[in-house]
């Protein structure tokens, strides 16, 4: 079986090398002169075209920015869409709007292919490790199909529905993971104005009911003052801007979400739009007129 990997970023490339390791057959893109070379030595075949990638895989794999690059790499000129046949299967990674990835399905199933959006969480330490989280939407055959190859990259792979399920589940997930951040700054910030050591506030709630993922995860990065991104303050908005555009669609009510979006945007404003998504703290902070720390 041969795998096209298109979107060698962040997530992408330790997800493809993952594939490689897990010894499937791998076609990648040579946009990046430098990591074109990288996958070669690892023994993966570049071919020029997104087409091409299509025309001699299998299953071709997409790990994307958002919705306009995906569309671009899947529907555009030379795109996955010109090269698909029956039998191909898109797994979309990337994290985009539900109503595009039904969309796209609809042209791909026009040429016998078929497509499971499969966005995942867990950033790029996750990604390298091979622990990430996927949430996927498509028929339950083809994700049956395709169980075994998302499983070399992730700890838990679970089918959430039908085509778009995938999408719409990581924009809860993203939602979910924001408010908490933003939830934990509060505390953290509220600890440090009041004298009291946040780690030790951190050490005393986190095997409580308020201990979390997201607080073990970003508390001790924000006390040692590291905002190099694990995952950029900017894709979040970009998920988030997904989230409440879907939710105006639907009728779904988000003010939490909203307000957090506010305030990842007014960092952005500041600079601050590649650094970690934790970065959001500093909006406390400066309110505050403090500064978190062990």
């Amino acid at each position: 079986m041969k795998i096209g990997f298109i979107g060698l970023g962040i997530m992408g490339k330790p997800m493809c090398k993952n594939l490689i390791r897990a010894g499937y057959k791998l076609i990648v893109t040579d946009h990046n002169k430098e990591t074109s070379r990288e996958f070669k030595i690892l023994g993966a075949d570049v071919i020029p075209s997104n087409k091409e990638i299509a025309e001699k895989s299998d299953i071709v794999i997409t790990m994307l920015p958002d919705s306009p690059q995906v569309k671009d790499v899947i529907l555009g000129e030379n795109g996955v869409i010109e090269g698909a046949h029956k039998g191909l299967v898109l797994i979309d990674m990337s994290s985009i709007s539900p109503i595009v990835s039904k969309k796209i399905c609809e042209k791909l199933e026009e040429k016998g292919a078929d497509m499971l959006d499969a966005p995942v969480s867990g950033g790029e330490p996750k990604a390298i490790d091979g622990s990430l989280s996927v949430m996927a939407g498509g028929k339950k055959e083809v994700f049956d199909k395709c169980y075994s190859i998302l499983k070399a990259m992730a700890a838990s792979v679970i089918r959430v529905g039908e085509i778009g399920a995938g999408n719409t589940c990581k924009l809860a997930n993203q939602t979910i993971v924001a408010v908490n951040i933003a939830a934990m700054s509060e505390a953290l910030v509220l600890a440090q104005k009041s004298g009291v050591s946040p780690e030790l506030v951190y050490n005393a709630i986190r095997g409580g009911l308020a201990g979390s993922a997201v607080l073990d995860a970003k508390a001790p990065l924000i006390m040692d003052r590291k905002f190099d991104p694990g995952f950029k303050l900017n894709l979040h908005i970009k998920d988030l801007n997904n989230v409440l555009e879907t939710s105006h669609q639907v009728g779904a009510c988000l003010p939490l979400t909203s307000m957090v979006f506010e305030m990842m945007e007014t960092l952005k404003a500041e600079g601050c739009e590649n650094e970690d998504h934790g970065s959001l703290i500093k909006f406390y902070e400066k309110l505050a007129n403090t500064e978190v720390h062990r």
